[in-house]
Formats: C-alpha cells, sequence, structure tokens
C-alpha cells in the first residue's frame, strides 16, 4: 500500500495543476465559519407575511431569503 501523500508533495501537485481530488477524504472535508448553528427569532406577523410574500417572488422559502438578505447586509457594514 502507498503511504499517503506529504502536504509538501500535495501542495507541489496542486501547484502544478495536477487533480489532488483522490488524495483528499470528502467525507471529513468541511467548509470553515460555514457551520449551521440554530438560532429563534420572533417577527411580527406582517413580517413574515411580507417575508413569505418576497420569497414566494423568487422562488425561494423564507429561510432562504432571511439568510441571502442577512448575508447582503453583513457583507455590506463590514466594508
Amino acid at each position: 500500500m502507498k503511504p499517503p501523500m506529504t502536504t509538501e508533495e500535495f501542495d507541489r501537485r496542486f501547484d502544478d495543476g495536477e487533480d489532488v481530488s483522490a488524495a483528499i477524504d470528502w467525507s471529513t472535508a468541511r467548509r470553515p465559519n460555514l457551520d449551521a448553528k440554530r438560532v429563534n427569532v420572533d417577527f411580527p406577523t406582517w413580517m413574515v407575511d411580507s417575508l413569505d410574500r418576497e420569497a414566494r417572488k423568487l422562488g425561494v422559502t423564507r429561510q432562504s431569503l432571511i439568510k441571502l438578505w442577512l448575508a447582503d447586509k453583513l457583507e455590506r457594514v463590514s466594508k
């Protein structure tokens, strides 16, 4: 059995444009800072109704709309 690739070898192969995907254990891969954390927020009924209308217009869920809008706002204020 071939020993695992060293970090240096992986970096070199990657930098050379080689396909290194076979050397990655995708079952344990994760994206930093993108782990989900559940939060509860109470909105007035009129706001939920408005969110639902906008979500239907865009063809997304209420949760997706809220995440999109919050991400957009946070990106703007962090500049």
